[in-house]
């Protein structure tokens, strides 16, 4: 696990404009002693979610961003012979302690993204002799399976990778997007045709509850037919007020029929967002200001209530604090970031286990605010934080304030296991819309202390110019 050396906030001066901006809570704790914040997006694997993890105690998330695998050509079959096994004999199956060990195996297996940290890159075959060398003894209790696969992924070198106990996986669903407890993904099929599928679910959730399954494909929400939609449009359509009903129309596998199910949400997040009106330059100047603590499922929402609030109150200027943010929701920080982008800007690259596929995600719509934007950072910004700060930036949308950001790069996905543990792992890595390596390096910010308006409009005008050539 990696550590740190205590350091205070970074506590912004006032310009010379009279803008009062308050510093966040200092702290004096260690790294390694911040509480675990899992931030997710959703759940899938029995729970896996695309997600930006922060500093090595505090992971974060995004949607799934990286290319699924394709399903097998034979589901009719496959599905088949899977219901011919008995469901007691499968449940007891998984849940004998090397079942669970070996499940935890199965999900680096399959989408592990060597880190680059480990003594020596990763390699199936030694995974694979590994996975044969731990079950070459019993394990005789659920918490001897625990240490073993603490051990296990220890092995791995990567100190984002590990075990969740089910007290700490428990805390996680707070940060479920849907409301509902599922994670949407784009699947291709064997025609290279998309379908919307739930790649992963909580156990215990609403729609698990109500009938839905992983591996089923979504056809409609609330007779909204989702074909051609995105899995951040469908996860969208499946929010709502908290205890309200959506009705979900799903085809559990190729060979089974359409259900319509209807899904009480239970979302559980509370606002990461607060912000006032600063009035400035004797009152001539109008400024917004926005803490943004973390990207859970209500960050977006919330951010947009509060940027429309301030310009309906006259703000020309915005500011923008993600200090002490240590990340959150990957498609959270994304959604975000293009609420300042023009459409078809870069709001970041992502890579996944083949380091020649890089996925290239966009804005797709015009921003909610054109003035310019000052974000505030330090050292623990971190991850779904840098991708908002880097990407305001590399666009010519913001100038930088505050301390280096502590520079994580890496993709992660949280799973669940049958007995309600868990594992993160490393599934992918991303880069600013400038190509920079965020991982270990961090983003320098323009200023140490908040400038005059002036100079930011100077610094935001040569960014333009460089951009254009």
């Amino acid at each position: 696990m990696l550590t740190a050396a205590c350091n205070p906030s970074f506590a912004t001066p006032p310009p010379p404009s009279n803008l009062r901006l308050p510093s966040p809570p200092t702290t004096t704790n260690n790294r390694n002693e911040w509480p675990h914040k899992i931030l997710l997006q959703a759940f899938a694997g029995a729970l896996s979610f695309g997600l930006i993890a922060s500093p090595p105690t505090a992971a974060s998330a995004a949607a799934a961003v990286l290319q699924s695998p394709s399903p097998p050509t034979d589901l009719c079959r496959e599905e088949e012979e899977a219901v011919s096994v008995p469901e007691e004999e499968e449940e007891d199956r998984v849940f004998t302690n090397e079942g669970i060990v070996e499940e935890a195996w199965a999900i680096v297996n399959e989408g592990f993204v060597d880190s680059g940290n480990g003594r020596r890159p990763w390699s199936p075959k030694e995974w694979l002799q590994k996975k044969k060398d731990i079950l070459q003894s019993p394990i005789q209790t659920r918490s001897k399976a625990h240490e073993v696969i603490r051990r296990m992924l220890a092995s791995l070198g990567d100190p984002y990778t590990r075990f969740l106990s089910p007290s700490e996986f428990a805390k996680m669903a707070r940060y479920d997007v849907t409301g509902v407890g599922i994670n949407v993904r784009e699947v291709p099929d064997d025609n290279g045709a998309i379908k919307l599928k739930v790649l992963g679910i909580i156990l215990d959730g609403p729609a698990y509850s109500a009938g839905l399954r992983q591996g089923d494909e979504i056809l409609s929400v609330n007779e909204i037919d989702v074909k051609g939609k995105s899995a951040f449009e469908v996860s969208s359509l499946l929010q709502g007020p908290n205890e309200t009903f959506v009705t979900i129309e799903v085809k559990h596998g190729n060979c089974q029929p359409v259900q319509s199910i209807k899904v009480q949400r239970q979302l559980v997040a509370r606002t990461p967002v607060f912000y006032r009106l600063e009035q400035v330059d004797n009152g001539t100047t109008k400024v917004g200001y926005v803490h943004v603590k973390e990207f859970n499922a209500l960050a977006r929402k919330d951010l947009m209530i509060a940027m429309k609030k301030l310009l309906d109150s006259g703000a020309s200027y915005f500011v923008l604090d993600l200090r002490d943010n240590l990340g959150g929701l990957v498609q959270a920080g994304i959604e975000v970031a293009k609420l300042f982008l023009n459409e078809d800007e870069t709001v970041i690259y992502t890579i996944g286990r083949d380091p020649q596929f890089q996925n290239t995600i966009i804005a797709d719509h015009a921003p909610l605010v054109t003035a310019p934007v000052i974000v505030l950072v330090n050292n623990k910004t971190a991850s779904a934080s840098e991708i908002v700060a880097a990407a305001l930036h590399d666009n010519c949308r913001a100038v930088l304030v505050g301390e280096r950001t502590y520079g994580k790069g890496l993709i992660q996905s949280v799973f669940e296991l049958h007995d309600e543990s868990g594992v993160v792992v490393t599934v992918g890595k991303y880069v600013t819309p400038n190509h920079i390596n965020i991982n270990g390096n961090g983003i320098e910010p323009d200023f140490s202390r908040i400038p005059a308006w002036n100079d930011i409009d100077k610094q935001l005008s040569q960014c333009h110019k460089q951009k254009q050539g």
